[in-house]
């Protein structure tokens, strides 16, 4: 069976990151992108392209399927009923290493803001929280790089 990937940015800050997850996107095939809340589209307020979306995507804004929803829980509630497994990228006290996983036929990543990271809410409702180890002294990656990661190992 051929592996189905759904990338959900939720609340993200940055044009660049959200650009640059579209191009890795792009990259291993993922078969669509849902953005959520704040995070920037490819078009502004008004429907038109942004230059600073295209700059760093490169025109995979063009390429990579993309919709934009307003609340997660019910794109969350969708993609479980289309048999979608849900993993949070995110650091809790219970997540996973995420390279332990078994690479699922369909799967949906979230990753989330900047700086608060993944819902409470939306952790709730996934599946799996799972988390790329850290061994520097930084807590984290930059949100479009854990993407990267994330769907490197899953792919």
């Amino acid at each position: 069976m051929k592996q189905i990937s759904v990338l959900i940015l939720e609340n993200l800050r940055s044009v660049e990151n959200t650009a640059s997850i579209f191009r890795t996107a792009d990259g291993f095939k993922v078969s669509k992108i849902i953005l959520i809340g704040t995070t920037p589209t490819p078009l502004d307020r008004f429907g038109r392209k942004r230059q600073d979306f295209a700059k760093v995507s490169l025109g995979a804004e063009k390429i990579v399927d993309w919709e934009y929803k307003k609340e997660i829980i019910s794109v969350l509630d969708n993609l479980k009923e289309d048999g979608f497994q849900i993993i949070a990228l995110e650091q809790t006290s219970t997540s996973i290493d995420l390279k332990s996983l078994i690479k699922p036929d369909r799967f949906a990543i979230i990753v989330g803001n900047e700086v608060t990271g993944v819902s409470k809410e939306a952790i709730d409702a996934s599946d799996i929280v799972a988390e790329i180890p850290m061994l520097g002294h930084k807590e984290s990656l930059n949100v479009s790089v854990a993407a990267g990661v994330a769907l490197f190992v899953l792919s």
